[in-house]
């Protein structure tokens, strides 16, 4: 199977642009192929769709291809893919799993434990933490979230540390909170004669690989290095095609699923007309709803695979671990 993925995934590289830009198309991925809901043993490229249509409402431009250079092609019905936000209870200490979320957003999930050098955080997603790149450094982080009744400074579990900025379709890759501190920045350089000048240069650079931000407890005592009702992560590991994972989020508690598609590109909607691209995702079945965002997502064995972020009733959208602990330089 690892010879034919090497070939597949250069392929599905090759021809996403074109199959994203199909109506409807609102995820590409690699997956075992379905036949009369019954998954087959046939590695396929995978388009999920918001709804599907009868071929004679669409025309041939906007219709997926039965196969792409010999690589049959699945067509899936999945909804469209949203960025999970809304509910419980007050925990000190607070472990993954948990209700969580910046004070002017509804609730999250805390997904788990990180350490960037030697500091004990919080990790879960952007849109939970800092409310989808609205917020400022040091706002106010409540355990349990507002929509669970979660007060500002009554529930101030942390203070938000950093987050990696989300890339909105047709905006620029620039964090306007990284702009504004330049702009200020340069203007001062100037008044005293400096020729230094500053960029905002986002994180994630042109694409969104993650949806996390990280939170500074106020009280390392106040946060639990588990997850609730899974117990300690052991270490990390690669999600893979057919692996068992699961997860404990704030609104659906403990569930199980598989991972159906690797290697993802999926549209994710964030409310208010606004859509994020999010690439080499990760993307199990129907294992989460609204509110489980920012969920950890691990193994059998419980080493962690992912953050959870997104989803529809079909399907769940999950960043590779990796990547998140690349980009935000954090470990276990």
């Amino acid at each position: 199977m690892e010879t034919i993925l090497s070939t597949i995934i250069p392929l599905l590289g090759s021809v996403r642009s074109s199959l994203m830009g199909r109506k409807n198309v609102v995820a590409t991925g690699i997956g075992y192929k379905k036949t009369a809901g019954e998954k087959t043993g046939q590695l396929s490229i995978v388009c999920s769709v918001e709804k599907k249509e009868p071929s004679a409402k669409l025309l041939s431009s906007e219709m997926v291809p039965k196969a792409v250079d010999g690589v049959p092609t699945d067509v899936v019905a999945t909804g469209r893919i949203r960025a999970f936000a809304p509910p419980t209870g007050r925990f000190r200490p607070a472990p993954g799993g948990v209700s969580i979320g910046h004070f002017e957003i509804t609730a999250g999930t805390l997904g788990c434990l990180v350490r960037k050098n030697g500091e004990l955080l919080i990790l879960s997603n952007n849109h939970v933490l800092a409310n989808s790149n609205d917020a400022a450094i040091g706002d106010a982080i409540l355990q349990p979230g507002p929509y669970d009744g979660g007060l500002n400074p009554a529930d101030k579990i942390a203070e938000l540390a950093e987050f990696v900025p989300i890339i909105y379709n047709g905006s620029s890759s620039a964090c306007p909170i990284a702009n504004s501190i330049a702009d200020v920045c340069n203007l001062l350089a100037a008044v005293t004669g400096s020729d230094t000048r500053l960029q905002a240069i986002s994180v994630q650079a042109a694409e969104n690989l993650v949806d996390a931000a990280l939170a500074r407890p106020l009280n390392p005592a106040d946060v639990q290095n588990d997850i609730l009702g899974l117990g300690a992560i052991s270490g990390t590991a690669e999600g893979a095609l057919g692996m068992a994972v699961k997860k404990s989020g704030r609104t659906t508690g403990l569930t199980n699923g598989v991972i159906e598609q690797i290697d993802v590109t999926a549209n994710v909607s964030y409310g208010g007309g606004r859509v994020a691209q999010f690439h080499d995702q990760l993307l199990a079945g129907a294992m989460s709803q609204g509110g489980d965002s920012g969920s950890a997502v691990l193994d059998t064995s419980n080493n962690l695979v992912g953050l959870l972020f997104a989803g529809s009733d079909e399907v769940t959208i999950i960043n590779r671990i990796q990547n998140v602990f690349s980009i935000l330089g954090v470990s276990l």
